[in-house]
């Protein structure tokens, strides 16, 4: 087993060093943001997903023992459970609104045929069973490798795949309609 290269900060965070958690939060927050939005299809749900991710760490870091898992690991599972939480709080309230984006594109036409593009490609994510969308977000948004994804989810390199390839199928006849150069983006 490798070592973890978060170990050294999460000890430092543990004692008190403001440092180091500083480090922690701008090197982890954004990745876990993005999971959650990945997950949950909301910008303030996956924020409030995301600084709670990072306070359960800043709580654990006192007891953290090294090598009995690696932190980004540990985090990942952490918001992944925040997440499967929310989406089971979803279910029990429908809304018939999606949540308000905020422009932050470049160009107001341009912003617009993005959003666009995000949103059915976020739709056609949202439709997937959980897995499969738990398997996408972690490869392709996470950018987590076969193995350290099977590892986070509890299944074999071969299950993740299968998850992986069903996923990807399910989300290419989502989006036929899309033009092909609009997906490649």
């Amino acid at each position: 087993m490798t070592s973890d290269p978060d170990e050294d900060l999460v000890l430092r965070a543990g004692r008190g060093d403001a440092a180091a958690a500083r480090a922690l939060v701008s090197s982890k927050l954004p990745r876990m943001v993005r999971l959650a939005y990945r997950m949950l299809g909301d910008r303030q749900s996956a924020e409030d997903v995301a600084q709670e991710a990072m306070l359960r760490a800043w709580k654990q870091a006192p007891n953290w023992k090294p090598g009995a898992a690696r932190f980004d690991t540990w985090l990942h599972r952490v918001a992944l459970n925040l997440c499967y939480d929310r989406l089971r709080k979803r279910r029990e309230v429908l809304t018939d609104a999606p949540p308000e984006v905020i422009d932050t594109g470049p160009a107001p036409d341009q912003a617009w045929v993005d959003r666009d593009l995000a949103r059915q490609v976020q739709a056609a994510l949202s439709g997937l069973p959980d897995r499969q969308r738990e398997a996408i977000a972690l490869c392709h948004y996470q950018e987590l490798s076969n193995a350290a994804a099977a590892e986070l989810m509890e299944v074999s390199v071969d299950a993740l795949e299968s998850l992986l390839a069903r996923g990807r199928r399910a989300l290419r006849s989502a989006l036929a309609d899309l033009a092909p150069e609009r997906i490649e983006r």
